[in-house]
């Protein structure tokens, strides 16, 4: 796997199936901003402007939707393993 972008553009929803994606592997940093933000306590508003760059102001429901589903992405990366171990199969 090649180095992943540090701030990529996201999608209004990150995958959701079983499988990891091409866009999971793109978006490992942006996972774990997200987990990161999520452990200190950061409103979700912030981190949506921040990390994904939706203003929550301007879009409340496309970025209430992106943040929840990443974050629900970024979960399950770490529930699987995949995000702690690198993104290589198993």
């Amino acid at each position: 796997m090649q180095t992943p972008p540090l701030d990529p553009n996201v999608a209004d929803k990150a995958p959701a199936g079983p499988v990891l994606t091409a866009y999971d592997e793109e978006h490992v940093v942006t996972y774990i901003r997200l987990l990161q933000a999520e452990g200190e306590g950061a409103d979700w508003r912030e981190v949506a402007r921040l990390v994904l760059h939706i203003d929550p102001e301007r879009q409340p429901d496309r970025a209430r939707d992106a943040y929840q589903s990443h974050l629900a992405r970024a979960k399950w990366m770490t529930e699987q393993g995949r995000l702690l171990r690198g993104t290589g199969s198993n």
